[in-house]
């Protein structure tokens, strides 16, 4: 940046105004043109503070040699005015003294103005302590300035003294009242309107995420990339990304290597992973951060920050000693700095659009039970008052009206677990399973299903978009079963090891190839959800009868040891 950056006209405009009233009060108190380079020297001070206004140490020198020549000036100008009245008024003799301290003090004034420039340039910057030493220099040079003078010294005089102390007294309540008056100038910010707020940042959002390379906002993808770009950089034989999941825990968002590692997710625990989270720093290691691995290891845990918060971390790991010296931390810092802010991007994004879609949920919920709910309730009451009031011998009619009730019956059920399953969400403290669980046995209970659970769920949590999505599969996948498959049990199972998960339900009922209408609507939503998460939909039949609907995120785990697993029958 060049030196004329930090150039402003309102600046130099008031420096130069102030040089110009300097220049005409002293041709008037001295009429010598002798004493105009004290302006010189005044506007050769200020030139640092006009053209390295932003240079924090020439600005200060500039504004302590501008207080130290007004002092200096404003004596020799007083010296020199009164010099000129004791000479004109020579024959007078005794009168003349109290004119030349008068004169004197008219003199210092004609200079004195201009320490408001040093003094006020520190006010706006916010530097009180810089202005009240300005003063203190500009107090010693007009001291030092009075004493100059034949046959007047100025010091001596109470006019010059006074004319000091007044312009001392004024740079002192401009230094002090600076702050304050600016904060009363400041306009009010206008009260923020939150949907209008929402309606522009979400706008600036949208053309944001269709302006990235690739047009993806996927925390999985991009924490799968940057493991890709590490390990050109840096030797790993176990690599994870994490990012934070609530509740003091880790989520991993991606991992490679050749078996699938249990990572410790706890980072209020004694770690690496603590301490690199809460110091922002890369910490090394020699031993592993994974709960299923033994054995030494060597591990770098590098924290991804993006301004001043740490959105999550990224784990190396080696069975080699000492296998990240500070240029490997160097070179993976490097590469994680960027990365961080992409991530940070799509984890925001996933929580906007979690948040849309809960709300947009919670609205059709409310609308179905405030509308159409209640006026099919009212149908039904309708039938039953119709019912009431039918003479006995119209049978066919009651036929008819009783199986127009049933059917007003129906879609009531239906429209009240489609009011559930609007409302489900999975709950940040009970986790994806219960989630499921608790959705499975409703609708199992109202369609006479018997249910049975099997779940393997890791202390570790997926993404919360993630688990949205798979709750929402389920929930499609239950439904059909309950509403196409004329099935007597459903097998529920939940496995989840982040960033793997399945999540897999099967029926007894009929298959997909006997006849079971499902509709490839339903089919084609979970299909686009599976997707979304980057997870794959499997549906195949069950032996002797039945069907399975599957949801695989990543790959299985090959780990020998087993979590505890809880499988039991509804109802048992």
């Amino acid at each position: 940046m060049s030196s004329s950056a930090g150039l402003h006209p309102i600046a130099v405009g008031a420096r130069v105004a102030m040089l110009l009233l300097v220049v005409v009060l002293t041709l008037v108190a001295t009429r010598d043109w002798f004493q105009l380079g004290w302006v010189v020297l005044l506007a050769v001070a200020g030139l640092p503070g006009v053209f390295a206004a932003r240079h924090a140490l020439a600005a200060t020198l500039s504004r302590y040699a501008e207080a130290v020549v007004v002092g200096l000036a404003a004596g020799s100008v007083a010296a020199d005015t009164a010099a000129d009245t004791l000479g004109a008024g020579a024959a007078a003799t005794a009168a003349t003294a109290g004119a030349a301290g008068a004169a004197a003090g008219f003199g210092a004034q004609a200079v004195l103005p201009y320490l408001m420039v040093p003094v006020l340039g520190a006010a706006l910057r916010r530097r009180g302590r810089e202005g009240l030493a300005l003063l203190g220099v500009a107090a010693a040079a007009l001291l030092l300035g009075g004493l100059v003078g034949d046959p007047l010294r100025p010091v001596t005089e109470p006019a010059y003294l006074a004319a000091g102390l007044l312009w001392l007294v004024v740079g002192a309540v401009v230094t002090l009242a600076a702050d304050p008056v600016r904060q009363l100038m400041q306009p009010l910010e206008p009260t923020p309107q939150p949907y209008a707020e929402a309606t522009r940042l979400l706008t600036q959002l949208r053309s944001v995420a269709r302006s990235l390379p690739g047009a993806t906002l996927d925390p999985g993808g991009i924490s799968e990339h940057l493991l890709e770009e590490l390990r050109s950089v840096a030797p790993a034989q176990r690599a994870a990304v994490l990012s934070a999941s609530g509740g003091g825990r880790l989520g991993v968002l991606a991992q490679t290597g050749a078996e699938r590692v249990d990572w410790e997710t706890t980072i209020d625990a004694d770690s690496a992973l603590a301490d690199a989270w809460a110091s922002q720093q890369p910490h090394t290691a020699n031993r592993s951060q994974a709960r299923s691995h033994h054995g030494g290891a060597s591990a770098l845990v590098v924290p991804l920050v993006a301004g001043v918060r740490t959105i999550g971390l990224v784990i190396l790991e080696s069975d080699a000693a000492n296998a990240y010296p500070k240029d490997v931390v160097d070179a993976v810092t490097g590469v994680t700095g960027p990365a961080a802010l992409r991530l940070e991007a799509a984890l925001l994004f996933d929580d906007v659009r979690s948040l849309a879609t809960n709300e947009e949920r919670q609205r059709l919920a409310r609308e179905i039970h405030d509308g159409v709910a209640q006026e099919l309730v009212m149908v039904g009451y309708g039938i039953d008052n119709a019912l009431a009031t039918l003479p006995e011998e119209a049978t066919e009619t009651a036929e008819d009206l009783r199986t127009l009730r049933g059917e007003v019956t129906r879609v009531i059920t239906e429209l009240r677990l489609s009011l559930f399953e609007l409302r489900s969400e999975v709950d940040r403290q009970g986790g994806l399973a219960a989630a499921i669980a608790e959705y499975a046995r409703t609708i199992g209970t109202s369609a006479g299903l018997r249910v049975h659970f099997t779940f393997d769920e890791s202390t570790a949590r997926l993404p919360a978009a993630t688990e949205a999505e798979l709750l929402r599969i389920a929930q499609e996948a239950i439904t059909n079963a309950r509403k196409h498959a004329g099935a007597a049990n459903l097998w529920v199972t939940c496995e989840v090891d982040p960033p793997y998960a399945q999540i897999e339900i099967s029926d007894d009922g009929k298959g997909i190839d006997g006849g079971r209408p499902d509709g490839h609507y339903g089919l084609a939503i979970m299909a686009e959800r599976a997707e979304r998460i980057r997870g794959r939909l499997e549906i195949s039949p069950r032996h002797p009868s039945g069907t399975t609907v599957a949801v695989v995120l990543g790959t299985p785990s090959r780990r020998d040891s087993v979590r505890d697993s809880v499988s039991a029958p509804e109802g048992e």
